[in-house]
């Protein structure tokens, strides 16, 4: 990407999330939806919100239509906010964490882990501390687009603890004990699930309540 492509990438950015904060805020600036609407239009991204916020004189639209233009803009875009501008998406996924962490204990991992967002990856994710200081984000962090859900939320953050202790460990948890085979973070009904393979596939334990079923392991 040019130097001229990655400032009007940079620019247009800025203006999405003042926008996006207006809208949030209910203290929607008309004159950022216009200036969104003509970067976008530069850059010959012309859907028919951006085309009628340029053609039209902000005076002749109500607050409710420019409300509404904008986040038609913004869906055009795609998009998302990070977890800086939609906190809320930071606090479900650390909310899924309190609830996998006591999944850790079957593992032999002890000690309160902390959700740590990747200021170094693009976009920016969210990865996860151990108490020991290990960093485990293999497969690429937790986007904040993927904490609206919280049941998609604690499935994402199970199976990349899952995957992130195998890479580093060589050692596959949990397992099935009835079938000895490694079971995988799953979505089942609307919650996150530990599923087996085994006998056409069956339920070992909600996310959150491996110990009931393998027990505590003292930490390693």
């Amino acid at each position: 990407m040019s130097d001229v492509m990655a400032e009007h990438e940079a620019h247009a950015e800025q203006l999405e999330r003042r926008v996006y904060v207006g809208l949030r805020e209910d203290n929607l600036d008309p004159r950022h939806v216009v200036a969104l609407a003509c970067e976008l239009l530069d850059r010959s991204h012309c859907t028919d919100a951006v085309l009628e916020v340029v053609e039209r004189s902000p005076a002749e639209v109500s607050p409710a239509e420019m409300t509404a233009l904008a986040r038609r803009i913004l869906d055009d875009t795609g998009f998302e906010p990070g977890f800086d501008l939609a906190p809320e998406r930071l606090e479900v996924l650390r909310t899924a964490l309190r609830i996998v962490a006591r999944d850790l204990h079957t593992r032999g991992i002890d000690g309160a882990p902390e959700i740590e967002v990747l200021e170094d990856w693009f976009p920016v994710g969210a990865g996860v501390r151990l108490a020991d200081g290990e960093r485990l984000d293999w497969g690429g962090p937790i986007l904040p687009n993927m904490c609206d859900d919280p049941a998609m939320a604690l499935t994402s953050l199970a199976t990349m603890i899952q995957e992130s202790l195998l890479e580093r460990t060589w050692r596959v948890w949990p397992v099935c004990p009835r079938h000895d085979l490694g079971v995988h973070g799953s979505e089942r009904g609307g919650a996150a699930a530990w599923w087996c393979a085994g006998d056409g596939g069956h339920l070992l334990a909600p996310v959150g309540e491996l110990s009931r079923v393998l027990g505590r392991r003292r930490g390693e």
